[in-house]
């Protein structure tokens, strides 16, 4: 499988053999498994204090002429705290159990859930998939609903001379690369329309392209998501078909072979 190089002013400079990983079968199911184990869901529980900061005590004695006892009371053994104190009458109010006021709660959500495991293997063909998924037109199509057709070669491949450049001639690089495509290259946010700005959900972004460096390369452009072929992660690729522009250290890092004929 090969795609095209382009030089830094975005024109076609060679053909470059991409590595096997971009051959690879797409296993959707295998990637979405990975994505929940990635994921890091917030345990929703109660407070475990919740309802005990009371100094009542435990089970108040009913023996007779037990200091603070409830023989001859009328009432029933449950925790208790004082209100106040006239010799040796008390007036007590039920306090901690779920039935009291202010008690801790019957059957409150445990907080407990099971951990989602995936092996090191399913990581591989997951991972594999992805990058797959960024030389699949078909997959692109469909993450890209504004797209009806795609006339280049995917993925993109860029010179790895885009440190010493500007951020303004690496955008018009893009430009001249990508041409009709270029408006998805830089995330947009907008306010969201109707009552989801009340909601905690304001503002609504796209994703823009995803850049992949080698592991030595620096590169920072703001309204571009940036990462290290060695830190990249199954969220960065996903949904798949994301559009993704490789430079060529992290094509030959990857696997890849330059000047491929």
């Amino acid at each position: 499988m090969k795609s095209i190089l382009y030089d830094i002013k975005g024109k076609k400079k060679s053909e470059i053999k991409l590595p096997g990983v971009f051959s690879s079968k797409i296993r959707e199911d295998i990637v979405r498994k990975y994505l929940e184990t990635e994921r890091i869901i917030q345990p929703y529980s109660n407070s475990p204090m919740a309802g005990k900061k009371h100094s009542a005590s435990g089970t108040i004695s009913h023996k007779r002429h037990d200091w603070k006892g409830h023989y001859g009371k009328g009432i029933s053994r449950i925790p208790r705290k004082t209100m106040w104190r006239r010799g040796t009458q008390f007036m007590w109010i039920g306090a901690e159990i779920s039935s009291t006021r202010g008690g801790r709660r019957a059957h409150p959500p445990k907080g407990i859930g099971k951990e989602k495991k995936i092996n090191k293997k399913e990581i591989l063909i997951a991972m594999n998939s992805s990058f797959a998924s960024t030389a699949d037109k078909n997959h692109i199509l469909n993450r890209y609903s504004s797209l009806e057709k795609i006339n280049l070669p995917v993925p993109f491949i860029i010179e790895s001379k885009l440190e010493k450049m500007k951020v303004k001639d690496i955008l018009t690089s893009l430009k001249n690369i990508l041409g009709d495509l270029y408006p998805l290259v830089l995330k947009k946010k907008s306010v969201r329309a109707g009552k989801g700005k009340l909601r905690g959900r304001k503002y609504k972004s796209n994703a823009g392209f995803l850049i992949v460096t080698g592991k030595d390369e620096k590169l920072k452009i703001s309204g571009l998501d940036i990462r290290s072929f060695d830190e990249i992660s199954i969220s960065d690729l996903y949904p798949l078909g994301r559009f993704a522009i490789y430079t060529e250290k992290a094509i030959l890092e990857m696997g890849g072979e330059k000047n491929a004929s």
